[in-house]
């Protein structure tokens, strides 16, 4: 497994769907990996440290965990086939690791919330760089991560039609 760390959030300027950007720790190897926008806000929350007044769904599920005397270790991305990469949250409970199936975004959002280690099986990262070298290449431009960011301050919690 090959420790990655979330290098930002991105905009498939194709497709216009997000695009979170992982990066080794040494900056090597890039894993981008396209999610949902609620997702991608998710991670923007987590990634601007921005607290809301009530418990988005990752926080209350990291709450779950650490009243159940229980916490994540790490999450691990562990395959990817047919376009779909598949992950698990390993947590920590009495009796010794418990792996939970997850979507690697949902996991993601989780392991910064804990501050846990995100990690990658090697033959996805090579399975990824293999396959772009078959196709082309989205290209992101460094304002794409901004947006999200703009996004979240132009969001005003009283404004909100539900309240969190």
């Amino acid at each position: 497994m090959i420790e990655m760390k979330v290098f930002g959030l991105a905009l498939d300027e194709e497709s216009q769907v997000p695009v979170l950007i992982l990066k080794d720790m040494q900056e090597k190897a890039v894993l981008p990996i396209w999610i949902g926008a609620m997702e991608a806000m998710a991670i923007s929350l987590a990634l601007n440290d921005v607290v809301l007044p009530r418990p988005m769904t990752h926080d209350l599920l990291l709450n779950m965990i650490h009243k159940l005397d229980g916490h994540v270790v790490a999450i691990n991305v562990t395959e990817l086939t047919e376009g779909t990469y598949y992950a698990d949250i390993e947590v920590e409970v009495e009796g010794g690791i418990r792996r939970i199936d997850s979507r690697p975004s949902d996991a993601i959002a989780l392991a910064l919330r804990a501050k846990s280690p995100i990690l990658v099986e090697e033959k996805v990262i090579e399975q990824v760089a293999n396959e772009a070298k078959d196709t082309s290449v989205v290209a992101f431009s460094s304002d794409d991560s901004d947006k999200w960011t703009e996004l979240l301050e132009q969001f005003d919690l009283n404004d909100a039609k539900y309240k969190m």
